[in-house]
């Protein structure tokens, strides 16, 4: 805090303070103003001196502190309660308080501060409180105008009325789509519970919106239908008439409002397959057509006014919903589009519900004949046309601690026609590798990537998991690493088997650095079940 900021009263007395204009710049006080301040003189220039007095008695506290802010004095931004530097005395003949050996001028306040005066607004609080606690219990306010300080400093009492808040409305609640009507209601109250009167200035994002409107009973409405698409902050400014001029004005907080975009309009036909009349038990097809076909979203079908299963989305257009349980009798269908994409694309629904009638079944005589055939197992097969797979010579990786070599697998085609459609499942597992001598390679060192060459377009396959070879193991390692355990090449859903697919695998091989020279064979089995 900046030093000799503030003087301060004893009170003595509850009645209304008259108080030397020894003010000098301090921290603003927590409290809004709760009363006015008025100067005597109301003009004058910067050596007048003056004294201000409160617009009523202080409601509590034991101490009167006085402020300064504006032009080039300190900012107002809080109150502390400091032991007061100037004490105030009871004067025996007005009952009020006056200020004891301290400046009570412009210029006395300014040099006091180390301050130039400038043309603005000054502002000037009479703080009620306590020599300690940071509770206000009043703020006393006023305001003087500098209108010129050269050649010489003229300044006057500014009228500072009673505080004002104003509040918006919107109506309807926001969102809306654009084109809409939309008002803004502006409602004013005064502090002291009468009526404001005067005018309100609607903005919107800070630009005024349309002309002023006059308040009626302390209210003002604005209604547009222009907003445009986007979020706008409503904001309503208010300004006391000559009825109100003791009233200050008021800005309102700001009110986001967002609006959408124009909406196409779209429209839903109905049409009901078969036509008019259908035999009860008989799937009865009901097609909405949504135009524009671009509109995204959903139609809900309803019989007799009763919704007919769960919403059915629209796909270019058009939404289909087939049901073979409608009662016996008299039908009303009828169908709502529901858009998904509300800034867009508006709601419809068919202009005319469609009359249909469900008969009752015709009776009749029957007769049977019986038709069988029989149908064999099938068969799963597999086959390698090539079965022999040579892999490059291993080479020494970068840190020099195995060798690697690298290849596919040949194309191996299963093909499945069995009867029942069971799914299939393609394994493979590969034995150790051996120089036809005492020296091997442990198969859990080879592994695999799956992939699907070709398949069936009837058939849907999942591939198994990469496996990675072990890092070069020995052979007197037992784990089923690799594909030294049998691994999943791929497998074909139950019901999306039948046909013929062509799989294949890339292969890894890491072979230990202390492998002797020579040429490593392994067998890797597949197993289709």
């Amino acid at each position: 805090m900046n030093t000799v900021l503030k003087r301060a009263a004893a009170l003595s007395t509850m009645g209304a303070v008259a108080l030397g204009a020894a003010l000098l710049a301090a921290p603003a006080a927590n409290a809004a103003a709760t009363g006015s301040l008025s100067f005597t003189p109301s003009s004058g220039n910067d050596t007048t001196s003056f004294s201000v007095t409160t617009s009523a008695a202080c409601s509590g506290g034991s101490y009167v502190q006085e402020y300064i802010s504006g032009g080039n004095f300190t900012a107002l931004t809080g109150v502390s309660p400091n032991t007061p530097q100037a004490q105030f005395s009871t004067d025996p003949v007005s009952g009020g308080l006056v200020l004891n050996n301290i400046a009570d001028n412009l210029a006395g306040l300014a040099q006091a501060n180390g301050v130039q005066l400038a043309v603005g607004t000054y502002t000037f609080d009479a703080i009620c409180k306590n020599a300690v606690g940071p509770a206000v219990f009043d703020d006393f306010q006023g305001k003087i105008n500098v209108t010129q300080v050269t050649p010489t400093v003229v300044w006057s009492a500014a009228v500072v009325g009673h505080a004002t808040t104003t509040t918006v409305t919107p109506s309807p609640a926001s969102p809306a789509d654009a084109g809409t009507p939309v008002t803004f209601t502006a409602s004013v109250t005064v502090d002291n519970g009468t009526t404001a009167t005067g005018s309100v200035q609607f903005l919107d994002n800070g630009a005024n919106s349309g002309a002023p409107v006059t308040l009626a009973n302390g209210k003002a409405a604005y209604t547009t239908s222009t907003l445009a698409k986007g979020t706008h902050q409503i904001t309503a400014r208010y300004t006391p008439d000559a009825a109100s001029s003791a009233d200050q004005p008021s800005v309102s907080a700001a009110v986001a409002y967002t609006v959408n975009g124009v909406k196409v309009s779209t429209t839903t036909a109905l049409a009901v397959s078969p036509s008019g009349t259908a035999v009860q038990n008989t799937p009865v097809a009901l097609t909405a057509t949504v135009l524009p076909n671009t509109a995204t979203g959903s139609v809900q079908f309803t019989d007799n006014g009763l919704p007919v299963g769960a919403p059915v989305a629209v796909t270019a257009g058009t939404a289909t919903l087939t049901n073979s349980t409608f009662a016996v009798g008299a039908h009303s269908f009828a169908a709502k589009f529901t858009s998904s994409d509300q800034s867009s694309y508006g709601d419809s629904t068919t202009q005319t519900p469609l009359a249909y009638q469900v008969t009752a079944p015709v009776s009749q005589a029957t007769g049977t004949e019986t038709i069988s055939t029989t149908v064999t197992a099938g068969s799963l097969t597999i086959s390698v046309p090539d079965s022999q797979v040579t892999l490059p010579s291993p080479v020494l990786n970068n840190n020099g601690d195995l060798f690697t070599t690298s290849g596919a697998l040949k194309p191996v085609t299963i093909t499945d026609n069995r009867a029942g459609n069971p799914g299939w499942t393609l394994s493979g597992q590969v034995s150790d590798f051996s120089d036809g001598a005492t020296h091997g390679i442990n198969g859990e060192n080879l592994g695999w990537s799956p992939n699907v060459v070709d398949h069936s377009t009837a058939q849907t396959l999942t591939l198994g998991a990469v496996v990675n070879p072990a890092n070069g193991v020995p052979l007197t390692d037992v784990n089923a690493n690799g594909l030294k355990g049998s691994q999943v090449l791929a497998t074909a859903a139950s019901g999306a088997g039948l046909g013929t697919a062509h799989l294949a695998a890339g292969l890894a091989l890491n072979v230990p650095t202390t492998t002797v020279a020579g040429t490593y064979v392994a067998t890797l089995t597949l197993t289709a079940i």
